[in-house]
């Protein structure tokens, strides 16, 4: 099937496995990317989450998984202890795994892969599809804006993001972009028509210590605004390192918030409340985060020693975000709300509140 060019040229898209058994023996490896869409019109969102491990296979944690984070923050998901079946392209954002595995594994034609494939999915830039016990989809993304200025993407965590040097990476690859399509889920149908849509990935030896994350693209005041913050403690070379960043694309431009352009303050509490803060030399940026003590449930992640549930989300965050000017007058450039935020924090221990400067 003849592979459309997405709007979005966007680092870090393609598979960050370099193959070989031998690598895989010399230290662990996962991939792991994320989908979203959110449905304004009844209050609900889903979210896809794919991911292998150790891909030359025959080690104790080869294998991957699908996931759902559903409405009501329901969760569904499958193992697949075969590596076999899974494929993804390094030159682009392109994946998939199926069991069986299909005789050429790589993207086939959604109408063919809905009559042949019994239980796996395929994503792209522009497409996501797949079937699980009890779901089913198939929509079509129109990327709209990734992380950096508009039509310019940039990788997330700069250009140290290209060494060996984090553990584990993260990209952006999709602030903000418009589904088209249908999810079916335990019995119900959604159909929707430019529904806000969001993407990211992450790839490397292990999860962070602990994280946090916020993204928000379904805001009241704006439909096109789009937030994304994350924070953890992670790997950098021999030390670790607290380290956090936020981006809001508004009105056609995107603001940046990294250690390197200014500060940044983070409060966040191992569940029901996320506070960061950041600066930079021109702008201020404030968002605030909350979830009742049983919204959430928990999810899978790679860690060392296989997928766990180390994480905790919920798509049905109430999320506010006031972005100013740090000089002159008219300072407050946008101020939105939205109760349907991703809200995550995950890893550990949390002994109670954590915060931290960066």
């Amino acid at each position: 099937m003849p592979v459309p060019p997405p709007a979005l040229t966007t680092p870090h898209a393609g598979y960050h496995w370099p193959g070989g058994l031998l690598l895989s023996r010399a230290r662990p490896f996962f991939e792991g990317w994320y989908y979203r869409v959110s449905l304004p019109e009844v209050g609900e969102s889903f979210a896809f989450m794919y991911a292998i491990a150790e891909p030359a296979g025959g080690g104790a944690t080869s294998g991957g998984f699908a996931q759902i984070l559903a409405p009501g923050d329901e969760r569904l998901y499958h193992l697949f202890d075969e590596v076999r079946g899974f494929w993804a392209e390094p030159d682009r954002l392109a994946l998939g795994h199926s069991e069986p595995a299909l005789p050429q594994p790589g993207l086939i034609d959604p109408a063919r892969f809905a009559s042949e494939v019994q239980l796996g999915y395929q994503a792209t830039a522009t497409l996501n599809q797949g079937v699980l016990k009890d779901a089913a989809w198939c929509y079509r993304i129109e990327p709209v804006a990734g992380w950096g200025r508009p039509g310019r993407p940039e990788a997330t965590m700069g250009w140290l993001s290209y060494l060996p040097v984090f553990e584990p990476g993260w990209q952006i690859l999709m602030a903000h972009g418009r589904a088209t399509g249908w999810i079916e889920w335990r019995g119900a149908r959604y159909s929707f028509e430019d529904a806000p849509a969001y993407g990211e990935k992450n790839w490397g030896g292990a999860f962070p210590k602990k994280w946090f994350w916020v993204q928000a693209n379904a805001f009241e005041a704006d439909p096109e605004a789009a937030l994304i913050a994350g924070g953890g403690r992670r790997g950098f070379l021999w030390r670790e390192e607290s380290v956090a960043m936020v981006g809001l694309y508004h009105g056609g431009r995107f603001y940046r918030f990294l250690p390197e352009d200014g500060h940044l303050r983070c409060a966040v509490t191992p569940w029901g409340r996320w506070q960061i803060e950041a600066v930079s030399e021109r702008y201020r940026i404030e968002v605030s985060g909350t979830a009742a003590r049983d919204d959430g449930i928990e999810l899978l992640a790679p860690t060392a020693t296989g997928a766990h549930f180390v994480c905790r989300d919920t798509l049905k965050g109430s999320v506010q975000v006031r972005l100013s000017r740090r000089w002159g007058t008219r300072a407050v450039l946008f101020e939105g709300s939205t109760r349907l935020g991703g809200l995550e924090t995950g890893g550990g221990p949390w002994e109670g509140e954590w915060q931290f400067r960066c």
